[in-house]
């Protein structure tokens, strides 16, 4: 039996070793490293990397490492650095465009919102996004969980791997709406996943949590892609610039990956830990982002 798959199978079963690439990227643009050795470092040829890389990105490794050296410059340029100094430090640079999906609506009653999903009909199913298999949650006003299946064995080439598998992913998800009645159906969550990453129609979401963490999830929205905020940062724009820490708790409770970007959100330090779906996939987002947005 013949399997045929999507694009956006090819882009889940790429993601991995697309993450990995990012990572060495991120790490040697400044050098700019040509196809063939970015390649060799990846274990492809030049001609698999560049059409593997430009089907995942959307955009080339030549065109992805020219955006990091934009964003950049406008680092340096923000900082108060001269047009020569930016362009030394960071060589040519050329745009990346990135078609965002955004939340049309959250499609539920404010009873609704915080009741935890009590009574709601839900489906469950496993379908692909960019950043792996993904573990999704559906009710009739919108995406209502989306988070991420790892399975395997961590790589030789040091990709932190969560190992999260698909029963375990589901039962994160389910566990946090105990009073709904869910059933499977991975040919809907397909459907909806070819629907918001393929099409690019806006994303409704039904978001199910108290007053404050949707603030706190709506504040996340806010973050511009491809830059960070502290808990702190978030607290005030929250309104409640003493509540860092409640902050944070929220942020971690976020259920709808990617698209309400808990990835764009630090600790005060800046390091990228505690990230509920791996630290590589954390890393791997804010640089596709960060990329596209210059």
């Amino acid at each position: 039996m013949t399997v045929t798959r999507t694009p956006l199978d090819e882009r889940a079963i790429a993601y991995e070793r697309m993450a990995r690439a990012l990572d060495h990227l991120g790490d040697t643009w400044r050098d700019w490293p040509d196809l063939a050795s970015v390649a060799a470092a990846m274990n492809l040829s030049p001609s698999h990397f560049q059409r593997e890389f430009t089907r995942w990105a959307g955009v080339s490794p030549k065109q992805f490492q020219a955006a990091l050296a934009h964003g950049a410059a406008g680092d340096l340029l923000r900082e108060g650095a001269s047009v020569l100094d930016a362009a030394f430090e960071t060589g040519l640079s050329g745009p990346g465009r990135l078609h965002d999906l955004f939340i049309a609506h959250e499609g539920l009653t404010p009873g609704e919102a915080k009741s935890g999903g009590a009574g709601a009909d839900l489906t469950i199913g496993r379908a692909p996004t960019p950043f792996g298999e993904g573990a999704w949650l559906i009710g009739q006003r919108g995406l209502v969980a989306l988070g991420f299946i790892d399975e395997g064995a961590p790589t030789r080439t040091g990709f932190e791997h969560q190992g999260v598998g698909e029963q375990q992913a589901f039962a994160d998800l389910t566990s946090r709406y105990p009073g709904a009645d869910i059933r499977r159906d991975d040919a809907e969550a397909a459907r909806f996943a070819r629907r918001v990453f393929e099409s690019g129609e806006p994303l409704p979401v039904a978001l199910y949590g108290t007053p404050f963490r949707r603030q706190v999830w709506r504040a996340l929205l806010e973050i511009p892609a491809g830059t960070t905020q502290t808990y702190g940062q978030l607290a005030c724009a929250t309104g409640s610039p003493k509540a860092a820490r409640a902050v944070g708790a929220a942020v971690g409770a976020n259920p709808i990956s990617w698209f309400i970007p808990c990835h764009r959100a630090l600790a005060a330090d800046g390091r990228l830990h505690n990230y509920h779906w791996g630290v590589a996939r954390k890393r791997a987002m804010l640089t596709y982002e960060r990329a596209h947005a210059a």
